[in-house]
């Protein structure tokens, strides 16, 4: 389609979750309000220094939306942490949405637990009942050792405190951890404390991915303070192993089919915990099995 003015600007990269292929973005903030983890290439270049869009600016975008697209069911606020702003401009931002964009059915965002700790219960709700109705958490480990390593930012209360508050508000939780983020010294105690604080918060969407950096590992090592060692390809399964076994959950859908992960692994947990446990066991005991990804299939 043909625009005479683009509903909307973007300072690229702009990165969503792969569920949100198909939604509408609106990059309400640039970049992450934290952007200091050690292993995030997101938010890297210049131009995604954090800034929040101007208010005027991203009303107008809602509204050129509503006059020049039509059938829009799912909307996700960009960039890295859009939880950030404030209760009054998001509710602000899901009004106008609810306004020009009436077809839409689900609204999500990205958002660090530090923020969600800044809004009550009540203002969560509020958002809720406007349409913001899933949030995703990059948790990625909930030892507290390894979160401070990476310079998370976050701990296994804050985590957990977090997205038990977006829970009792009713917003739906999709949490995601990375495999390997504690690399040798701490892949056992990174499995147990993640797999605790996933029983501890029961999230409806759970992925993984493996730890892989493009620009090279120096930040990551520097954090464990050089004393960092990458889990090999059965060393991954094996702490996989160790994570799902730990898991005590009622009815999370489970997904590691991220680019980076060897072996892909889809189900509800815990009714298919038992077969992706079968699945991992296979995978550490035939290492070079045509149902593993191979390197040049993992398109890092």
């Amino acid at each position: 389609m043909y625009y005479q003015h683009p509903p909307v600007s973007y300072i690229e990269p702009v990165y969503r979750p792969p569920s949100e292929a198909n939604s509408l973005i609106l990059q309400v903030t640039n970049g992450c309000s934290w952007n200091r983890c050690t292993f995030c290439e997101m938010y890297i270049d210049p131009q995604k220094k954090f800034r929040p869009k101007k208010e005027d600016e991203l009303l107008a975008e809602i509204e050129r939306c509503g006059q020049q697209l039509s059938g829009v069911r799912r909307v996700f606020l960009g960039d890295g942490d859009a939880m950030v702003l404030s209760f009054k401009r998001l509710k602000s931002i899901l009004e106008a949405i609810r306004e020009h964009l009436p077809s839409v059915s689900r609204v999500s965002a990205y958002a660090l637990p530090s923020n969600l700790k800044n809004k009550s219960v009540g203002e969560l709700e509020q958002l809720k009942a406007l349409g913001l109705t899933l949030i995703y958490v990059g948790a990625e480990s909930g030892d507290d050792e390894v979160l401070q390593c990476i310079d998370k930012g976050e701990t296994f209360k804050s985590t957990r405190d977090g997205l038990l508050k977006a829970k009792q508000a009713g917003i739906r939780t999709s949490v995601m951890l990375i495999n390997g983020m504690g690399g040798e010294r701490f892949s056992e105690q990174h499995a147990r404390r993640s797999a605790e604080l996933i029983n501890a918060v029961q999230p409806d969407y759970l992925a993984t991915l493996v730890l892989f950096s493009r620009h090279g590992a120096e930040r990551i090592v520097e954090g464990f303070g050089g004393d960092f060692t990458p889990l090999s390809q059965q060393q991954l399964f094996q702490e996989m192993h160790q994570f799902i076994s730990y898991l005590e959950l009622e009815k999370t859908i489970f997904r590691s089919d991220h680019a980076s992960n060897y072996l892909v692994l889809k189900g509800v947990l815990g009714r298919d915990k038992q077969s992706m446990l079968e699945q991992l066991n296979r995978a550490i005991q035939m290492p070079d099995h045509v149902f593993l990804r191979q390197p040049h299939q993992r398109s890092l």
